[in-house]
């Protein structure tokens, strides 16, 4: 964030500038439109895309369609990229591996297919992404991250360890460090039986699983403009 007025105002025409130059930026498989609406604040072009209709409330700047073709179409200077993480997520491992040791051949070949669209967002022909995803499961292979972030870093009592993969841009940096703070996601629900500690989580299903929290897309938005000027 910015810390003073002279850095502010930099950072505001800094902003306009990219917007008059008509920087574009997709958000690919993104129906909250939550980063979308950060980078529009600011004023540049931003679309989120995906398969389903938009819930953000804004449907003109939403491409109902195939994120991975759009992030090919040439339009685009940055990207944040969110590809479904159901398959790949180490969430997912007692059904990955159903019994121990005992590789669940129908998951893996989804998985597989979740990591080649997850491989073609990451190396799409656009000069600044960054793709976001959950911790992975080893088996699936993903390259190693550049960062983790987590909300409370950026002003939400929560936390939700979620990776970063960066190319072309810096390392988000935590704008207001919330000390108290309680898990966003269930975790050893299963524990409550074995008498070990667990945690329900705040969210209720899939879609508020995988939000974008607010903070964070504030940050990517101001943060990552200032280092594609």
């Amino acid at each position: 964030m910015v810390e003073t007025s002279n850095t502010a105002q930099t950072a505001t025409d800094i902003y306009t500038m990219l917007a008059a130059g008509g920087f574009k930026v997709l958000v690919a498989c993104e129906e909250s439109q939550t980063v979308c609406k950060a980078f529009r604040a600011l004023g540049i072009e931003a679309y989120s895309c995906d398969l389903q209709e938009p819930s953000g409330g804004h449907p003109e700047w939403h491409i109902q369609g195939d994120a991975v073709k759009e992030a090919y179409s040439g339009k685009y200077d940055m990207m944040i990229a969110h590809p479904p993480c159901t398959y790949i997520s180490r969430a997912g491992a007692r059904w990955m591996y159903p019994t121990a040791g005992n590789l669940c051949q129908d998951r893996y070949a989804k998985a597989m297919e979740a990591k080649d669209m997850f491989m073609k967002l990451l190396n799409a022909p656009i000069k600044h992404i960054a793709v976001e995803n959950p911790v992975p499961l080893k088996v699936v292979g993903l390259p190693k991250h550049s960062q983790a972030v987590q909300p409370y870093e950026y002003g939400h009592e929560y936390s939700k360890r979620t990776l970063l993969w960066l190319k072309n841009l810096p390392l988000l940096k935590p704008t207001d460090v919330v000390e108290n703070y309680k898990p966003y996601l269930p975790s050893n629900t299963g524990g409550k039986k074995r008498g070990q500690s667990y945690s329900r989580g705040i969210a209720k299903n899939a879609k508020e699983s995988s939000k974008t929290f607010e903070g964070i897309a504030r940050a990517m938005a101001e943060q990552w403009l200032l280092a594609c000027y």
